[in-house]
C-alpha cells in the first residue's frame, strides 16, 4: 500500500542539484568515488569541518564566493550545482549562507581529527559480549533450519531465514538472473567466495573517505578505499543475503544469481554522509540498477524536521535547522531521481522500537557524530519531535520500508512498526525469541550471512588463524582450502535485504528484457510483493508484549489494522516463492 509523506517542497532546482551529484564520483572503482589527483585526496591536517554547498549560476562564481567565505572546494560539478567544501573558519557557514551564489549550506561531516570517535553505528546489531556469553557452546539454537540441510549450499541448515520466505520454491522460477541489485553500504567485501561470482567490479563505486577519527587508521595513503573491499562488515553481510552465490560453497542468498554493485556511501564506521548518500543514490540512477538495498539513515540526524514548529521539546539552532532542512530536500529529491530511473528502493525500517505513527518521537542520539572544529565528539540534544520530521532516506515515499522478524516471525522487540510506515516484514534476527525454549538467547536466532575475514579478527570474532571464537560465527572450508567467513547480526538492517532480494526474483520473473538485463517499473515490483506477502495477524489482545522477554514496558508495541494489513508486518511476510508464482 502506498504510503502518504509530508516533504520540504523539493523545487526543480534541487532536483537538477542532485540529479548529476555524481560526475564527480564516477572516477575509476580504484581511485575511489572523489574526483583529483591521489595528493589532494589526502586527509587534511586537523580540525577541518566539511560541508555540502548547493548554489545557483555559475560554478566560478560560486567558488570564488566559497573562497571569500573561507572554503575550499574538494569537489564541483558544474551541471549539479552542488560542492563538497573543507574548512577550518567556524565562521564559514554564516559567511557561506550570506553570499548570494550559495543556496543552501549543510554540514557533512568532521575530517582529520585524531580524538576518538563516537560508537560504532551497528553496535547495536552485533552480539554483545554478554550475548556471546550467554550463547551456549558450538551447535546449540541452530534448530531454526527448516528442512534446508539436504540443499548443495553447505550451511544453508543455517539459514531459517531462507526456509521462513520459501527462497527454495521460489528458484524454480527465478534466480535473480539479470538483475542489478546495487548495496549503499559500507561496501562489499568481493573476494569473498560466495560474493566474488556476483559482484560487478567495473560499476562498483566507493564514495567516502576515511576519517581516522571514527574509523580508525587508513588502509590506503589517500584514505579512499578500492570500491572492492569492506572494512566494516556490514555491507559484506547484506550483499551475502541478497545474492549469495549458488556455488556449493557456505550460503545462498535470496537471488544467487543477481549482480551485486557496490555504491558506498557508509563509513567504516557505519555512518552515513550527506554528500555520499545522495551521490550513491544518483548514481543508482545513472546506473539504471534494477533494486538497491539502503540499510541506514542518513547522518547527523535521526529525524530530519521541516521547522522549529516540529520541535515539541529540546533546542535547535538555526544552522542545525537548516543543516535538516536541505538533508530533506537532496535525500529526498536523489530518492526520486533513482525511483523515476527504474530503481526499485528498499530500506530498513529502523531499530529503534518506535511506532511511527505516533504523533511525537523522542530522540536522544542526534546529532552523532564528531562535529566540532577541534574534533570533540558532540553530545546529543535530547528532544522530542512531531511525526512529520522523518528518518531518510527510509520514510521517502518511493522507499519500501521493512520490519524485523525473529525465527517464530514475530516481531522483533528493537523493530519499528507503524501503519502505513512499514510495507513489508522479513526476517532480521532476534537474539531474544523463542522465551520458554532451548533457543531463547541462542546464535541460532540470528541471521548468517558473509562477512570480511580480516573485519572478523579485528572485531575478536575469530581467531587470527579465521577459525571463529565462538558459536556466532562459522567458517567454511572447501577441499581445496578455500575458505569463507559467516558471521550472524540482528536488525532491521538484516531484514531489508531479503526483501531486496525478494525484488530482485520478482524482476528476474516478470521484467522486460532490455540494456543487457531485465527490468520493470518499481511501482509494480511494490505491488507484486505487497499482494503476495504471507499475511500475519495481530497478536492476541492487540499488543505484542516484550516484558517476558526482559524488556522494559517502552518496547511494547500495539497492532492496529488489521491480518491483511496491520502496523507490525505490513502487508504480511515477504514470500519468495508466492511473489513469483511458485506456489499459491
Amino acid at each position: 500500500m502506498p504510503r502518504h509523506r509530508t516533504f520540504v517542497a523539493v523545487t526543480i532546482a534541487v532536483m537538477a542539484v542532485v540529479a548529476s551529484s555524481v560526475a564527480a564520483a564516477n572516477a575509476a572503482p580504484e581511485s575511489g568515488g572523489r574526483s583529483g589527483s591521489a595528493e589532494s585526496a589526502q586527509q587534511p591536517s586537523g580540525g577541518a569541518q566539511e560541508y555540502v554547498v548547493a548554489f545557483d549560476g555559475d560554478a566560478a562564481a560560486a567558488e570564488a564566493a566559497i573562497a571569500d567565505a573561507g572554503g575550499s572546494v574538494v569537489d564541483v560539478n558544474e551541471a549539479a550545482n552542488i560542492a563538497l567544501v573543507e574548512t577550518t573558519d567556524t565562521g564559514f557557514v554564516g559567511k557561506a549562507r550570506a553570499e548570494g551564489a550559495v543556496t543552501g549550506v549543510a554540514r557533512n561531516h568532521a575530517v582529520g581529527t585524531t580524538r576518538p570517535g563516537v560508537a560504532h553505528r551497528f553496535a547495536t546489531e552485533r552480539p554483545s559480549a554478554s550475548d556471546r556469553a550467554i550463547g551456549g557452546s558450538r551447535g546449540q539454537g541452530r534448530g531454526h533450519g527448516g528442512g534446508r540441510g539436504d540443499r548443495a549450499e553447505p550451511l544453508a541448515d543455517l539459514q531459517w531465514d531462507m526456509a521462513m520466505i520459501n527462497t527454495d520454491a521460489a528458484h524454480r522460477k527465478a534466480t535473480g538472473k539479470g538483475v542489478d541489485v546495487g548495496i549503499i553500504d559500507t561496501g562489499i567485501d568481493a573476494s569473498h567466495p560466495d560474493i566474488a561470482p556476483n559482484f560487478d567490479r567495473r560499476r562498483s563505486r566507493n564514495f567516502t573517505m576515511d576519517i581516522p577519527a571514527i574509523d580508525g587508521p587508513c588502509e590506503v595513503a589517500t584514505c579512499i578505499d578500492p570500491a572492492n573491499v569492506d572494512d566494516g562488515g556490514h555491507g559484506t553481510h547484506v550483499a551475502g543475503t541478497v545474492a549469495g552465490d549458488d556455488n556449493r560453497f557456505g550460503i545462498e542468498g535470496v537471488a544467487p544469481d543477481a549482480t551485486l554493485v557496490n555504491l558506498r556511501a557508509g563509513q567504516d564506521s557505519g555512518f552515513f554522509f550527506l554528500y555520499e548518500t545522495v551521490a550513491a543514490l544518483t548514481e543508482a540512477g545513472n546506473l539504471h540498477l534494477d533494486v538497491v538495498n539502503m540499510s541506514f539513515y542518513t547522518d547527523p540526524w535521526l529525524y530530519n524536521c521541516a521547522s522549529r514548529d516540529q520541535y515539541v521539546s529540546g533546542e535547535v539552532s538555526d544552522e542545525e535547522l537548516a543543516e535538516q532542512q536541505l538533508t530533506r530536500q537532496l535525500v529526498q529529491a536523489a530518492v526520486t531521481y533513482a525511483s523515476r530511473r527504474g530503481v526499485t528502493l528498499v530500506g530498513s525500517a529502523g531499530n529503534e522500537h518506535t511506532d511511527l505513527t505516533a504523533p511525537t518521537r523522542s530522540d536522544v542520539t542526534s546529532p552523532d557524530f564528531p562535529a566540532d572544529i577541534e574534533g570533540n565528539p558532540l553530545a546529543a540534544h535530547p528532544r522530542v519531535v512531531t511525526r512529520d520530521c522523518k528518518i531518510l532516506p527510509n520514510e521517502a515515499p518511493e522507499v519500501i520500508g521493512v520490519s524485523a522478524l525473529g525465527p517464530s516471525t514475530t516481531k522483533a522487540d528493537y523493530s519499528n512498526y507503524g501503519l502505513n510506515e512499514v510495507e513489508i516484514s522479513a526476517p532480521g534476527g532476534w537474539f531474544r525469541d523463542g522465551v520458554g525454549t532451548p533457543t531463547f538467547q541462542t546464535p541460532g536466532n540470528l541471521v548468517m550471512s558473509s562477512y570480511p575475514l580480516d573485519v572478523a579478527i579485528e572485531e575478536e570474532l575469530a581467531n587470527p588463524d579465521g577459525t571463529p571464537v565462538d558459536d556466532f560465527s562459522t567458517q567454511y572450508c572447501d577441499s581445496r582450502g578455500r575458505c569463507g567467513f559467516y558471521t550472524t547480526l540482528q536488525g532491521t538492517s538484516m531484514a531489508s535485504p531479503h526483501v531486496a532480494g525478494v525484488a530482485a526474483l520478482v524482476i528476474d520473473r516478470y521484467g522486460h528484457s532490455g540494456r543487457g538485463g531485465k527490468s520493470l517499473d518499481p511501482a509494480t515490483v511494490r505491488r507484486i510483493l505487497e499482494r503476495t506477502a504471507t499475511n500475519h495477524a495481530c497478536p492476541a489482545g492487540g499488543v505484542e508484549i516484550y516484558t517476558d522477554e526482559g524488556r522494559p514496558a517502552e518496547f511494547n508495541a500495539a497492532c492496529v489494522g488489521t491480518t491483511a494489513e496491520n502496523s507490525l508486518y505490513g502487508e504480511g511476510i515477504v514470500n519468495a516463492a508466492r511473489a513469483v508464482g511458485a506456489i499459491h
